[in-house]
Order: structure tokens, then C-alpha cells, then sequence
């Protein structure tokens, strides 16, 4: 339809695509860092609220409806964003199939509930998953109109979206925890988010879907998404089988603490690599056949994503027991070796994602797909092998599991692209060595200089360890790294 034209047309991003794509990676990642500081603020109040066991029923709540919502997107908002053209019939029928999928969801999961409490052992599931199940028709009737704002890269409006249904499903938790309500409140948040964030969804993108048609083209979009939705159950269940294990063998205690810690430290890495992926999808997209152009813009990203997310973590890893002391409280100590186990597997984690980023924005949706499966095989071999040792045992299993595995995939994704891991690692080096080195040096700062106030001892430590580490980036030789840095920031506050 004409009307709905300026939604599915992508050439006028053409023009300038390295300036659209700086401003609108600034709006997101501003817009995460927003969310980043009120789920930090919520979590600080209601985890003096709420009890280890009561995030653990939420762990266990959310292991079973998060592997389930992988089902309502079908990977077709990837679809939608990923296709060099598009219309309104194809984007309608694929609305159809995620709003049908979401009912089919809701009723299944809605059905399930008795036998995910025998499952875990917990009669409160049972009531739990019946509420959360209606989550899914919601999403389900939004994920078009997602994707057609991601393509057009309306990040601002996304940004508007999200942040507005954050605060408000973490006002309601709040609210009820106050009121007594336990580990509901933790479901009331989630009820409340979903719900708020497809309206505002609906009511940014102005986008009606028409009736489902036949032979309109979407039949290789499905393919593609279908190669996408097979990898995200695989690789959801390898993500989640951990909290499953943890919370059928060794309870909601073991496994608050574990999703606590996991929680804490992917919150700042979540909000950070997740605002620079989803601008770089569409602009890799749309250089998918400009090969060199492709590789320079890919190798900027991850040294950008390197630059930042790799001294985030090494200072989350040195400064463990304040940063648990001051967001959690003393009732959580417990969660600061794990806290450390898990930040040495996400030291490397946010810039090694971008390889799927390279598989799915070339279309090779496929290798995406037995890639993800290999991945998926390791992390579920690990969770097991660990077991036995507890949520410990499992963080442990985890990371060495990981970091075996990691180069010989990254040969398998860069083949036959202009991309190298030789390339890959050039363009990480001199965050990982600047970070290792100011880790090593902070961790003393720490241990010499014992500040009463906890705030003080954290903001000192992190002002040390920031100048240690521009100095160690400079000393090896990244000078013009900081000047490239530097001109980004200009492109973006330019208002030509």
C-alpha cells in the first residue's frame, strides 16, 4: 500500500549510512544507559525487599516463558529487517504468523503449568506460568512493528518505547513489593512491561496489517527466519538449561543467588552491546554486497564494542565484593565469587556475539543455525559437568567451556569473508591487554587503601582504574584509536 510506503522503503539510509548509524548507536546506547540506571535502582530497592528465593522462582518462571517467546518471533522480525525490499502484504502475512504463534503460546503454556510446578517441585509455578502465559499473545502482536521501526532506524522512538514500559513495570514490582506481594511483584513487572511496551509499539509505528496473503513472496522469508527461530531455541535452552539444573537439583536458594549474579554483571553489558548490534544489523544489511566496505565497518565495531565493553568488565571483576555490597546488600555475599566466574566468561562475550551478526546480516542463515548448535552442545555439556559442584561448579564449567571452543568457531564464521581472526583479535588487543593491566594494578589500589564509606571506595577505585587504563592504551600504540573515537563523537553532535 502506498500509504505505509515510507515504512518498508530503505534507500534514503543509503546517504551518509556512517553518520545515521553513529547518531542513532548515541540515542540507543544513551537510552540504555537510562534503563541501565533504573534497573540498577530497582534492583538495589527490591533486593532489600525480596528474598534469594523469591528471584529464584522468578529464575525458574523466566527460564520456561523466555524459552517459549523464541517461539512467538519465529525469526521473522530478522526477516523483515535483514531483506533489502519489503512491502505491505509480505510484512502483513508475517504479522499474521507471529500473532497466530503467540495465541498458540499462551494456550500451550497456560495448559503446561501443572506439570512445570511438579517439574520444579514448587506449587507456586503453578499460578505463576498461568499469568505470565498471556505475555505471549502480546508479544506476539507486536514483533512487525518492532522490526519495521528497526529498519528504518527510528532508534529514538524504540529508545522512547522501552524506556517508558521499563519504568513502569519496575514501578508496579516496586509497589507490590512493598505490599507484600513476594516474588509476584517480580511477575507483575514483567506482565506490565509487556504489555506497556506493545502499545506504545502499536501506537509509534501506525502501521495496520492487512489480511494474509498467498504467494506474496515471504516463502524464503520464512526459511530465513525459521534458520534464525532454530537457533534461538538452541541457544535459549543452552543459555537457561543452568537455571533449570540449578533449580530442579539444587533449589531456589542456589539458584537466586547464581540468576542474581548473572543478572548484575550482564545488566551493564546487556545495555551496552545490545543498542550497538541492533543499529549495526541494519547497516550491515544494507553493505552486504560491498564487501570492503562490509569488513572496515564490522572491524570499527568490534574495536568500538572491544574499547568499552572489555574495561567494564575487568573493573567488575576487581571491584566484585563492594559493587555486591553496595547494590545488594549483606544477605548476598554469597554471590560475589560467582559474580567473578561469570565476568571472566563475559570478558570476551560481548565482542565475540558480533560473529553471528556477520552470519546473519550476509544471509548465511544456515551456518547461523549449525554454528549455533555446536555453541549450544558445549554450554549444555559444561552446565553438567559442573552440576555437581553447585551454582559454582556450573559458572566454572561454563567459562573454560567457552574459551576452548572459541577460536575454532570464529574460523568456521570468518570463512570465506574478508574478515580474519587474526583481523579480529588486531582490533582487541589493545582494550584486552589495557584492561588485564589496570585490573592488576586496581586490584591493590583495593586491597591497600580501606575507605568506610563503600560509594567512595568504588568511585576512587574506578577513577584510578580509568587513568591506568587510557594511559596503558596509549602506551601501546592507541593514540589513533582515541582520535578515531574522538571524530565519532563529532559526526554525532554534528547538526549538519
Amino acid at each position: 500500500m502506498q500509504k505505509y510506503k515510507h515504512l518498508f522503503d530503505t534507500t534514503h539510509l543509503q546517504s551518509d549510512l556512517k553518520k545515521k548509524s553513529l547518531r542513532s548507536g548515541a540515542v540507543t546506547l544513551g537510552s540504555q544507559g537510562l534503563q541501565f540506571v533504573i534497573q540498577l535502582g530497582s534492583t538495589m530497592i527490591l533486593a532489600r525487599i525480596l528474598t534469594p528465593a523469591d528471584y529464584g522462582i522468578n529464575g525458574m518462571a523466566v527460564a520456561i516463558t523466555g524459552f517459549a517467546n523464541v517461539f512467538s518471533n519465529l525469526g521473522l522480525s530478522t526477516a523483515t529487517v535483514q531483506r533489502a525490499e519489503i512491502n505491505h502484504e509480505q510484512v502483513s502475512t508475517l504479522f499474521w504468523i507471529n500473532a497466530c504463534m503467540g495465541l498458540v503460546l499462551t494456550l500451550l503454556v497456560a495448559a503446561c503449568s501443572p506439570l512445570i510446578a511438579w517439574f520444579y517441585k514448587q506449587p507456586e509455578m503453578f499460578s505463576v506460568m498461568l499469568a505470565l502465559s498471556s505475555m505471549f499473545i502480546l508479544n506476539g502482536l507486536a514483533v512487525q512493528h518492532s522490526a519495521l521501526l528497526t529498519r528504518q532506524m527510528r532508534f529514538l522512538e524504540l529508545a522512547i518505547i522501552n524506556v517508558s514500559a521499563l519504568f513502569g513495570g519496575i514501578m508496579v514490582a516496586i509497589v507490590a513489593a512493598k505490599n507484600g506481594f513476594g516474588y509476584w511483584s517480580l511477575i507483575f513487572n514483567s506482565l506490565a512491561y509487556v504489555t506497556m511496551n506493545s502499545l506504545g509499539l502499536w501506537l509509534v509505528c501506525r502501521w495496520i496489517p492487512g489480511l494474509p496473503r498467498r504467494d506474496v513472496g515471504v516463502k524464503s522469508m520464512v526459511k530465513f527466519g525459521s534458520d534464525l527461530m532454530a537457533f534461538d531455541i538452541v541457544n535459549y535452552f543452552a543459555r537457561n538449561l543452568d537455571n533449570i539444573l540449578i533449580g530442579r537439583y539444587w533449589g531456589a536458594g542456589q539458584l537466586g543467588l547464581y540468576s542474581k549474579a548473572y543478572q548484575l554483571l550482564m545488566m551493564p553489558i546487556t545495555n551496552l552491546r545490545n543498542p550497538i548490534t541492533n543499529v549495526a544489523m541494519p547497516s550491515l544489511s544494507r553493505l552486504q554486497h560491498e564487501p570492503e566496505q562490509y569488513r572496515d565497518y564490522y572491524l570499527k565495531l568490534v574495536s568500538l564494542l572491544a574499547f568499552v565493553s572489555m574495561p567494564m568488565v575487568a573493573f567488575m571483576f576487581v571491584a566484585s565484593d563492594q559493587l555486591i555490597l553496595l547494590f545488594l546488600g549483606d544477605q548476598w555475599t554469597e554471590v560475589s565469587v560467582i559474580f567473578q566466574v561469570l565476568a571472566v566468561a563475559a570478558f570476551f562475550q560481548p565482542v565475540g556475539s558480533t560473529t553471528g551478526l556477520v552470519l546473519i546480516t550476509t544471509g548465511r542463515s544456515r551456518k547461523y543455525l549449525v554454528i549455533g548448535c555446536l555453541a549450544g552442545l558445549v554450554n549444555c555439556l559444561s552446565f553438567i559437568i559442573g552440576l555437581k559442584w553447585g551454582a559454582i561448579g556450573v559458572a566454572t564449567a561454563y567459562t573454560v567451556g567457552g574459551y576452548l571452543f572459541m577460536i575454532p568457531f570464529m574460523m568456521s564464521v570468518y570463512k570465506d569473508t574478508l574478515i580474519s581472526v587474526k583481523s579480529f583479535f588486531k582490533c582487541v588487543s589493545r582494550p584486552l591487554f589495557s584492561s588485564v593491566l589496570s585490573s592488576i594494578v586496581t586490584h591493590f589500589f583495593i586491597q591497600n587503601f580501606d575507605f568506610e564509606n563503600m560509594f567512595l571506595t568504588i568511585l576512587l577505585s574506578f577513577i584510578v582504574y580509568a587513568i591506568l587504563f587510557v594511559i596503558f592504551f596509549v602506551m601501546l600504540r592507541g593514540y589513533s584509536d582515541l582520535k578515531n573515537y574522538n571524530d565519532y563523537i563529532r559526526i554525532i553532535l554534528d547538526n549538519k
